[in-house]
């Protein structure tokens, strides 16, 4: 009971109408699919970001070091 309520319930949502356009074989519309400009400006986003997670990346290594240096200052050589 609660399944077939639940199925009914999905099947009038958008993410139903979706699916059911989606097997009934209708193609996306032209405003839901994006214009090359639009993939341009995405892919050059996504550089940047890339650009910015490398730098992120080699500070975070960097302070990983340095903290791993210090730790083993307060250590000494006995490393207890």
């Amino acid at each position: 009971m609660f399944l077939m309520l639940g199925g009914v319930g999905i099947s009038f949502s958008p993410l139903g109408k979706a699916l059911a356009r989606r097997i009934g074989g209708e193609k996306a519309t032209a405003e839901e699919t994006p214009t090359l400009a639009e993939v341009e400006e995405l892919r050059e986003e996504l550089g940047s970001v890339r650009h910015q997670l490398d730098e992120v990346h080699e500070r975070l290594d960097f302070a990983e070091r340095l903290l791993a240096q210090v730790r083993a200052k307060e250590l000494g050589p006995g490393g207890k």
